[in-house]
């Protein structure tokens, strides 16, 4: 399951981060990581942008960033 199809409020797991989109490139996967999405983290959907899109907020260990839609979708992850 991706990311950006998890359910608000679930807490799910890092497997690993893979290329989702045409726009996204090595550097965007290098930043995702930096950030703390790694095999193993726990993550979780807090809240999603007006009308239920963009952004995404999202709670990756203790700490809350705002990822956009194709973001989320490199990042996949296994519901707890």
């Amino acid at each position: 399951m991706l990311l950006a199809d998890l359910p608000n409020g679930v807490l799910a797991t890092v497997n690993l981060l893979r290329s989702g989109a045409a726009d996204i490139d090595a550097a965007t996967l290098r930043r995702l990581a930096e950030l703390g999405f790694l095999p193993g983290e726990p993550v979780r959907v807090m809240h999603r942008g007006p009308g239920g899109r963009e952004p995404l907020a999202v709670l990756v260990g203790d700490t809350l960033f705002a990822l956009r839609r194709v973001e989320a979708a490199c990042v996949d992850v296994t519901p707890a």
